[in-house]
C-alpha cells in the first residue's frame, strides 16, 4: 500500500481506528468551513448594525464637504430636522412638543396658522435654511454649533461620542474647543437605513463653571 491510499480493513482494529481517525482529521470540512463562513457573516452584521449611525454621521460630514445635495438628501430627513431647528433659533419653547393636528383640535389648527400669518416680526424668524446648506452642515459636524451659518474655519475635524443608544434612535455629540455640544440624532428608517433628524445646537450663551 502506498503512503496516499486510503486505510484498509487489513491489520489490527485499533491500528484501522486510528488511521480512520487521522484521515478525517487531515481531510477537508467543506460542512465547518461554511459554518465558520456563517459566524463572521453574522458578526459582520451585527457590527454594521450598531456602526451605522456613525457611518451616517461621516456621511453626513463628507457629502457635505463635497457639496453632494443628492447624498445629504438620502442621509438626512430634512423636514424633521427643520422642525428640530426652529424652537432653537427663535427662542421659542412652545414648538418642542408638536401641537394637535387639525383632526384633534380643527379650531386650534385654524387660529394657529392665522397667528402665524398676522403675528407681527414673522420676517424676523430665523433661517433654518441656513443651516441646511452644505457648508454649514460641514460647519455642524466639526461642532462649530450656532457659528456653522459664518464662514468657514480651519476647525479640526473631531469625532462624535455615542450619548444615546437604542435600537431605533442614536445621539452622537461633537464637542467643540470651548466644550460646546451639538448633538446629532439619528432613527432607524431600515435594517441599516439610518437618516438625521435632530440637530442640537448648544445653549446661546452656555454658563461656564
Amino acid at each position: 500500500m502506498t503512503p496516499s491510499s486510503p486505510p484498509t480493513d487489513e491489520g489490527p482494529v485499533w491500528a484501522r481506528d486510528a488511521a480512520r481517525k487521522a484521515a478525517r482529521r487531515n481531510e477537508p470540512s467543506f460542512k465547518r468551513l461554511i459554518v465558520n463562513l456563517i459566524a463572521v457573516a453574522a458578526v459582520a452584521a451585527v457590527v454594521a448594525f450598531f456602526a451605522a449611525p456613525v457611518v451616517g454621521f461621516f456621511g453626513i460630514r463628507a457629502a457635505a464637504e463635497a457639496g453632494d445635495v443628492a447624498g445629504l438628501a438620502r442621509l438626512i430627513d430634512y423636514d424633521a430636522v427643520r422642525a428640530s431647528l426652529r424652537p432653537q433659533l427663535s427662542g421659542r419653547p412652545e414648538p418642542l412638543t408638536p401641537p394637535p393636528s387639525f383632526i384633534q383640535d380643527p379650531i386650534g389648527a385654524v387660529r394657529r396658522q392665522f397667528d402665524q400669518a398676522v403675528t407681527p416680526g414673522a420676517a424676523d424668524a430665523p433661517d433654518v435654511e441656513a443651516y441646511l446648506s452644505p457648508p454649514a452642515l460641514s460647519s455642524l459636524t466639526r461642532g462649530e454649533g450656532r457659528a456653522a451659518i459664518e464662514p468657514p474655519t480651519s476647525a479640526d475635524a473631531k469625532w462624535p461620542t455615542p450619548i444615546y443608544w437604542s435600537v431605533n434612535r442614536t445621539r452622537l455629540a461633537v464637542t467643540n474647543d470651548g466644550g460646546a455640544r451639538t448633538i446629532f440624532t439619528f432613527e432607524r428608517r431600515g435594517p441599516y437605513e439610518w437618516k438625521l433628524v435632530h440637530v442640537g445646537l448648544p445653549d446661546e450663551n452656555p454658563s461656564r463653571p
